[in-house]
């Protein structure tokens, strides 16, 4: 198996946000996962190319979800070819931690799909 850093779906470009960012080469169905974006390595985040190039939105069209010490990546609607990837950015801080709480809470709930 060859060692593939993006999924083949996805690739960087230059981006209207923000330098580089990603964006979507083949449709990504609602609700799929598209691949891991950050890792602890002990008490270290890690980024992966997934989550180093993905840029922030406030109406993104991907969420991150945790899984043990792993965060992986979701479509929360369909994405078309064309399209830049963007997630709400979640590891840094904000000024107003519970205006963040409130705005992450509104988006899920506005935005995730039941069965992710």
């Amino acid at each position: 198996m060859t060692y593939r850093p993006l999924p083949d779906n996805v690739t960087i470009k230059r981006s209207s946000i923000e330098g580089l960012g990603l964006f979507c080469v083949k449709m990504i169905p609602e609700g799929t996962e598209i691949g891991k974006s950050h890792f602890y390595w002990g008490d270290e985040l890690q980024r992966t190319p997934l989550g180093a190039f993905y840029n922030h939105s406030d109406n993104p069209n991907m969420v991150k979800k945790q899984t043990d010490s792993r965060f992986f990546l979701y479509a929360l609607r369909d994405i078309w070819p064309g399209e830049e990837l963007t997630c709400t950015y979640t590891f840094y801080p904000m000024q107003d931690r519970k205006e963040y709480e409130r705005k992450r809470a509104e988006l899920i709930d506005k935005n995730v799909p039941p069965e992710l």
